[in-house]
């Protein structure tokens, strides 16, 4: 006999919506840390990880970015830590770590999205000063915050670098800025083999997006509409995007990936 009582019919609808909550939650009870992650695509993957179940450890260079963020966060139910960090900084980049493991004992995955781009000048018209910024927070720290979270990553862990569709073709004004985002895609095809078989290394390529770090290119209507043009879907992607693609390659849905880079550009010419 089927019960048909209003009593049963909410207890079924409770039932099914806890089923639905379960849906993608792919990291429960995982630790992941994002670098740069109180705005833009590192909050969007931090959220997304959140959502799907992580205990999110976000960081960026301003205590007030961070705390706003963290809020942000705990709002939509999300366990979070935020810790200050500006990843050139090797103190910070070791309290940003031994922060994580004295409040959650692991490390599961790393989002490396700390960048920047001083210039937007010809290479060899680049400063000397400029271009040693852009290589130690663009791919020097992102192996420097590696060796710190090593010892603590566990099997089946995944590390995450962000990268660009610049690092493909790097064009002005992003030129120098798009070479280093190169080196990240070298960086995971080595690390991918330095740090097999227990970690898994991939990188994610996102197109334009319009983010505060991308306001230079998206300010000018005539040139977002040109950058629209340029993709097979005629639009921009989103940092939802991004933080999906993301989300794959650090899930075990990805567990026979590594050493590759996902391109999310909405069809933007990248490599055969």
């Amino acid at each position: 006999m089927v019960l048909t009582s209003p009593e049963r019919a909410i207890d079924f609808c409770c039932a099914a919506n806890m089923e639905k909550t379960k849906i993608g939650r792919r990291f429960e009870g995982k630790v992941a840390i994002v670098t740069a992650s109180t705005q833009g695509i590192g909050f969007g993957i931090a959220e997304r990880l959140g959502l799907e179940g992580a205990f999110v450890v976000i960081s960026s260079r301003k205590q007030k970015n961070v705390d706003v963020a963290v809020e942000k966060l705990k709002a939509k139910g999300i366990e979070v830590l935020g810790v200050v960090c500006h990843v050139s900084n090797a103190q910070q980049r070791k309290t940003l770590i031994s922060k994580t493991i004295e409040k959650y004992g692991k490390i599961d995955v790393v989002v490396s999205n700390a960048a920047v781009n001083p210039s937007v000048v010809a290479i060899l018209q680049t400063q000397e000063s400029v271009l040693d910024k852009l290589w130690e927070i663009n791919v020097k720290a992102a192996i420097l915050i590696l060796q710190d979270a090593a010892p603590h990553l566990q099997k089946g862990s995944s590390v995450i670098f962000i990268s660009s569709i610049a690092g493909y073709q790097p064009r002005s004004p992003l030129v120098m800025y798009g070479v280093t985002k190169t080196a990240l895609l070298g960086l995971t095809k080595a690390l991918a083999s330095e740090m097999a078989p227990h970690t898994r290394v991939n990188c994610v390529a996102p197109g334009y997006v319009p983010t505060y770090f991308a306001e230079l290119l998206m300010k000018d209507g005539d040139a977002r509409k040109a950058i629209e043009e340029k993709t097979l879907l005629n639009k921009l992607g989103t940092t939802e995007d991004m933080a999906a693609a993301t989300a794959f390659l650090a899930s075990d849905d990805a567990s026979y990936i590594t050493g590759e880079t996902i391109v999310v550009a909405g069809g933007i010419p990248s490599r055969l």
